[in-house]
């Protein structure tokens, strides 16, 4: 079988990482076609993964937008060169190119808001996969698996953490470090969206200082921390993950990495404009669950900051709650092998349900335009 891949984004490497090298050993061709977006070129020579790269784009929504009709023309060019039995991907790109070239197309999808795509790329697919908390309906061929997308690299059964990591970080062991992410904001599920900006990152930046070591992770590559008490993240991004598995504490305005904190079992504080009574089901499940925090403002952040940092025996708390909640959690890779190996049509695999099979989820609001 001849299996091809989108990774559009630096998150998408990782969600399919796993499962190319699984599928590659055992004797099928694969190939990833790339954007060259941030680090994603990085993390796929980094794993040692086949890929070409169909385009690229800065941080920027008008850098994308601008660039789309060139991306497009060489996905599809190169799709048809390779010829395969099946594509996976997260939207239009997918979708798109997988019925040019006459392929069965895999939508992975778990972003409530991407109306737009939704639209634009499900008619196209002929399986679409979304995590079982996903509150919107996206027809005949929506199927669910309990968990979320980054169970496809964080599930016990995968992800195995960096014992050297805070050597490599230059951290003392008893030394508590919090990470802050800070979003671009350039992808097409963005517009209109606002994360952490101006003196807002300076005033956290100064308020987490006082209680443990900062490191920045900003992918706009915006921050001047010249004259802040806090030093970049700058280890390769494939070691991001081991890092916050030892992190005291993660603040982000962006959405992967604070699920990725959750599975990890690191303290998550999440403040953007996604943030309200329309958020998305994955994150409200796991303020349910009590693995992360959804706030609007800065003040809440430093005071939920503030009690996390404070507090003796967090981590052993958020430890236990990560294991509970993740033993009945799919490891997904392996239902994305599945998925290859019965060339989209998911119908008896005991491993996925049909969207609204048990209990149906009340739909989410439409806002945004685009996952992909």
């Amino acid at each position: 079988m001849r299996y091809l891949f989108f990774t559009n984004t630096p998150a998408h490497v990782h969600l399919y990482k796993h499962a190319v090298q699984r599928l590659r050993d055992q004797g099928n061709e694969v190939l990833v076609l790339a954007r060259d977006y941030t680090c994603t070129v990085d993390l796929l020579e980094w794993y040692d993964l086949p890929y070409e790269v169909y385009g690229s784009c800065g941080t920027t929504k008008g850098s994308l937008l601008s660039r789309l009709p060139v991306h497009y023309a060489r996905a599809i060019r190169l799709a048809h060169r390779f010829d395969p039995d099946l594509v996976f991907g997260m939207g239009g790109y997918a979708a798109h190119t997988g019925a040019v070239v006459g392929t069965p197309t895999v939508l992975l999808i778990d972003s409530e808001p991407a109306s737009f795509d939704h639209t634009i790329s499900t008619p196209f697919a002929r399986t679409i996969i979304t995590p079982n908390k996903f509150r919107k309906d996206l027809g005949d061929r929506h199927y669910v698996f309990p968990g979320f997308k980054e169970c496809a690299y964080l599930h016990p059964e995968i992800y195995e953490p960096d014992p050297t990591i805070r050597d490599r970080l230059g951290v003392t062991r008893d030394e508590p470090y919090v990470i802050l992410r800070l979003n671009a904001f350039g992808s097409q599920h963005d517009v209109g969206k606002r994360g952490i900006t101006g003196s807002a990152r300076r005033r956290i930046v100064e308020r987490l200082d006082e209680h443990a070591t900062v490191l920045v992770s900003d992918e706009g590559e915006n921050t001047d921390l010249e004259a802040l008490p806090a030093r970049p993240f700058d280890l390769h991004p494939a070691l991001i993950h081991d890092a916050l598995a030892e992190a005291a504490l993660l603040v982000a305005d962006t959405q992967t990495m604070v699920t990725e904190a959750a599975l990890l079992g690191t303290p998550a504080i999440r403040s953007n404009s996604f943030v309200g009574d329309d958020d998305m089901g994955n994150f409200v499940e796991l303020e349910n669950q009590g693995l992360i925090h959804n706030v609007a403002s800065v003040s809440e952040i430093v005071d939920r900051s503030r009690t996390v940092l404070d507090s003796d025996g967090v981590g052993e708390t958020w430890q236990r709650k990560r294991d509970e909640f993740l033993a009945d959690k799919a490891n997904l890779t392996d239902v994305i092998v599945d998925i290859a190996t019965a060339h989209g049509r998911v119908g008896a695999l005991d491993s996925l349900q049909r969207f609204g099979g048990a209990s149906r989820p009340e739909p989410a609001g439409s806002v945004g335009v685009g996952s992909d």
